[in-house]
């Protein structure tokens, strides 16, 4: 009797787990609205359930995982063959887009970065003309030396349009701001 209830507790679990897995193979996203490859993916390219078993066990849980991991990594995973850590980083990169990027691009990425005056001319000064957008800065100090005071002021400055005298013109001479004002000031 006892039996037959843990078994139907562990067919349960199980079917909530696959339940989770195949509603993230059908592409939902996260909460923070990113997408991840999970490793289960890598079995419909022809990886064995077993070795993505071991795979999991090693902490490897997302395609990118696997991707970006070196190779040394995957053969010191128990069970995995050199010729398996092969095929199975030739599938995930085939998952993974790694390409490079131009400078070209990067030159283009950093026309549109707008920089958000912080209030203080000097601040802006040593910071090289304020805050940039689409970048983390962080903040700190001791207490009292007004860094919830900055924060506050860049809250507001990053809603003001750039007649106003919030953004800065980039290196290039362009005025832009980031695509929306929610995403032009990131802290």
């Amino acid at each position: 009797m006892a039996a037959q209830r843990t078994r139907k507790v562990v067919q349960v679990q199980e079917e909530e787990m696959q339940a989770d897995v195949a509603s993230i193979l059908e592409g939902e996203k996260e909460e923070d609205g990113n997408t991840f490859n999970v490793i289960e993916k890598l079995e419909v390219a022809g990886i064995h359930s077993s070795d993505i078993r071991k795979l999991k066990e090693a902490g490897f849980h997302t395609i990118e995982a696997i991707a970006y991991a070196p190779r040394k990594e995957l053969l010191a995973v128990k069970g995995i063959s050199e010729q398996k850590a092969e095929k199975i980083f030739m599938e995930a990169t085939k998952l993974v887009p790694m390409g490079f990027t131009t400078a070209s691009e990067v030159h283009v990425k950093r026309a549109e970065i707008v920089q958000i005056e912080t209030g203080s001319r000097e601040l802006n000064r040593l910071l090289g003309g304020g805050i940039e957008t689409g970048s983390i800065t962080e903040i700190f100090g001791e207490f009292r030396t007004g860094k919830s005071q900055l924060c506050h002021t860049l809250a507001v400055m990053c809603q003001l349009p750039v007649d106003m005298g919030a953004a800065k013109v980039s290196a290039s001479g362009s005025t832009q701001r980031a695509p929306s004002d929610r995403n032009a000031c990131w802290l």
